[in-house]
């Protein structure tokens, strides 16, 4: 019954081990740190930029693929601009005067990205758009709820620039 067992673990593992997969990171091997440009805002909301370069520095270190270091150290440099951010009603109900009042929003953060290499003139990967959402809920104060609703949908799209960079291999 041993050697049952232990047959079909050693043709499993040789089975699997021509199949290409991998553990632990997937970056490209010459590349092993990353530093965060400032981000430029192209919308009306405060504080949108910062908001955004944390949350990618804080993705970059969590992910631990890539070493965050400054600008001037890095192996690759990350840019990325907020082109749009939109909230939209997501359900609500009808007051007493058949006015329709909001109580869930959906807030979309789209922002593009293009990470370079120091001293080469083709970036590594060119300019590519991706989005986060969120949703959130109105409460007594409805700026702060936004605000917050934002910086969540940022975070998705710092995530989703991380694994571009990251995984996209």
């Amino acid at each position: 019954m041993k050697t049952f067992f232990l047959s079909i673990a050693v043709t499993a593992a040789l089975m699997f081990s021509g199949c290409g997969y991998r553990v632990g990171s997937l970056m490209h091997p010459q590349i092993s740190s990353v530093a965060v440009a400032p981000v430029v805002n192209e919308t009306i909301r405060y504080n949108a930029s910062a908001v955004l370069r944390q949350k990618l520095a804080e993705l970059f270190t969590t992910d631990g693929s890539l070493k965050l270091k400054s600008i001037g150290n890095a192996d690759c440099i990350v840019y990325a601009r907020i082109v749009k951010i939109t909230y939209k009603e997501s359900s609500g109900h009808i007051s007493d005067d058949d006015e329709f009042l909001p109580n869930e929003w959906t807030v979309t953060a789209d922002v593009e990205f293009s990470v370079v290499i120091p001293g080469r003139a083709k970036p590594l990967i060119g300019p590519r758009m991706v989005s986060g959402t969120s949703q959130f809920v109105s409460d007594a104060d409805l700026e702060n709820a936004r605000t917050n609703g934002m910086r969540q949908a940022l975070f998705d799209a710092a995530r989703s620039v991380v694994s571009n960079l990251t995984e996209a291999w």
